[in-house]
């Protein structure tokens, strides 16, 4: 894996948990990465499910870390505020 730079490490890590979206009728996208921040965007159902920031911080972000260590924060492009599940205006 050190062959790879970190957007080829987040896509990989992003292609890893897919299919698991995918069976829910959900999808992930990269949409950025910065400094050690990574913005993802999530598609289909799961913009709508009740349960994505959990999916975001439980499944997504631990994903990405293994394949990418350096990145500290996963955060959804939606407009949800990660830390307090809320919208931001």
């Amino acid at each position: 894996m050190s062959d790879m730079n970190l957007n080829e490490r987040i896509e990989k890590a992003l292609a890893e948990i897919r299919p698991f979206l995918n069976n829910d009728g959900g999808d992930i996208e990269l949409v950025s990465v910065e400094g050690d921040t990574v913005t993802v965007q999530l598609t289909g159902t799961c913009t709508e499910c009740s349960i994505n920031q959990m999916t975001l911080k439980s499944g997504v972000e631990m994903t990405i870390k293994k394949y990418a260590p350096e990145v500290s924060t996963v955060i959804n492009a939606s407009g949800v505020n990660p830390l307090m599940g809320s919208k931001v205006n």
